[in-house]
């Protein structure tokens, strides 16, 4: 049983999330149970990008379904351009690599690692640039 999480619109959309064992990212969209996979250093590449080169401003998150084109200078397209660590989408799952700005932010959220805005549209992320400890995924005690 992984995590379970809301996307950022908080519209009752939730997902669970857990680490495979392949080391990857595991969405699994709830009531629909659609699965997206994510490459798991997506998490500490987000946090670095917003961070240290948006210095901790806001940045819209801009989620996009593979076939759109994400908006200039949105998490969605960060997680897709050739200028990301990877040089390449987040995304391994064919025909489901979008969406990055829908699933992946919220775990940083959970961690403690970044503040998100949930609002209807148009939300934001920034990175908290003051973090104790250490860049890890909490695991539920159940």
């Amino acid at each position: 049983m992984g995590i379970v999480l809301k996307t950022p619109r908080q519209n009752f959309k939730t997902y669970e999330f857990e680490v495979s064992a392949s080391n990857q990212i595991q969405i699994t969209s709830i009531p629909a149970g659609n699965i997206f996979c994510y490459r798991l250093e997506a998490i500490k590449d987000l946090y670095s990008w917003l961070k240290n080169e948006r210095k901790g401003e806001w940045v819209l998150l801009g989620a996009k379904n593979q076939q759109e084109v994400p908006n200039p200078g949105t998490v969605e397209e960060w997680a897709r351009s050739e200028d990301n660590p990877i040089h390449d989408f987040y995304g391994l799952t064919e025909s489901l690599k979008g969406r990055f700005a829908t699933f992946v932010p919220p775990i940083l959220e959970y961690m403690g690692l970044v503040e998100i805005e949930h609002n209807h549209k148009n939300n934001r992320i920034r990175a908290i640039t003051e973090v104790s400890g250490q860049l890890s995924i909490r695991h539920n005690s159940s």
